[in-house]
């Protein structure tokens, strides 16, 4: 019965995957919150996706080390494993080869290979990797360890979830009129899946181009072309999972929305076309807000 009502419905449940080797998890979860993987331990992974704040920080974009603000809003790293495409661009398919970029950017974490892996043979992290790789830690070992923490990052069990799976009690009338009046709009054409998104790219502006940053030098609008160059590219970026997406304002790549319903309203006016009702705007935040979900047991809570 919960798998059949699972079936008929553009959005799956959210299932936890095996859990990863412990020593690995505890080793991940220190890494993620030290500043050693940075170039100038200035910065933890944690610095922007703060797992007490919706795995993001709340600020449009986040500074960089050259004093730059990074070109795209931090996404929250929750069910980051679930994501097919990773990264705003969806220029990754796997989480070690985001992680490599992300510690090796200029910009973000500043680091480089041989200083890192320098700093992690000294640190009282080497006898852990010895422990779990019989040698002194290496590249490989490094963003294994980083991936698996990642996957481990899984918010199961939102009231909506609970509805899928059977229980008609866990969303109210009006959250059930919500979700079907985002399907009735079309946004569950792209907001599918077990992650309500996160497995496909799109143009943001199918039907209303939005407002390009008034930023001479930001090219952040242009999303995929700045990878690919193809002119059909332009605008074009991974479509974020809405899991949790009423703990991770402000929303889009830029941040440009400050709020859920200002996010709501340009989707609807730039992806499908409509002059979106504020009733149907609150009923589809109303159900939005169902897709917020528990981690290691305890519901998250709103920053």
């Amino acid at each position: 019965m919960a798998g059949s009502a699972s079936e008929r419905e553009p959005i799956e449940v959210l299932k936890v995957p095996r859990p990863g080797d412990p020593r690995k998890l505890v080793l991940g979860e220190a890494l993620f919150n030290d500043p050693i993987l940075s170039g100038k331990r200035q910065l933890a992974c944690s610095t922007c996706h703060d797992l007490a704040s919706g795995g993001t920080v709340h600020i449009a974009r986040t500074i960089g080390y050259m004093g730059r603000e990074h070109r795209y809003n931090a996404p929250t790293v929750f069910n980051v494993a679930d994501n097919y495409r990773l990264g705003w661009r969806g220029n990754f398919t796997s989480l070690q080869d985001q992680t490599d970029s992300i510690l090796m950017d200029p910009n973000l974490m500043a680091s480089d290979w041989p200083t890192l892996l320098t700093k992690m043979s000294r640190s009282r992290f080497e006898p852990v990797f010895e422990a779990i790789y019989g040698h002194e830690p290496t590249r490989e070992d490094i963003l294994d360890i980083m991936a698996t923490y990642l996957r481990s990052l899984v918010t199961p069990n939102s009231r909506f979830d609970r509805y899928l799976s059977g229980d008609k009690t866990a969303l109210s009338a009006s959250e059930v009129k919500g979700y079907e009046v985002f399907k009735t709009f079309g946004c569950a054409s792209c907001h599918q899946g077990s992650n309500v998104g996160g497995n496909l790219v799109q143009k943001f502006g199918l039907f209303n181009i939005p407002p390009s940053n008034p930023d001479p030098n930001y090219d952040g609008d242009l999303g995929r072309f700045t990878i690919t160059h193809r002119e059909e590219d332009k605008g074009v970026f991974r479509v974020p999972s809405l899991r949790n997406v009423a703990l991770t304002a402000p929303y889009f790549h830029d941040g440009r929305a400050k709020t859920l319903e200002e996010a709501v309203r340009t989707m609807a006016e730039c992806q499908v076309g409509e002059n979106i009702d504020p009733s149907d705007v609150t009923l589809i935040v109303g159900f939005l807000k169902t897709l917020t979900g528990e981690f290691k047991g305890k519901p998250l809570d709103a920053p």
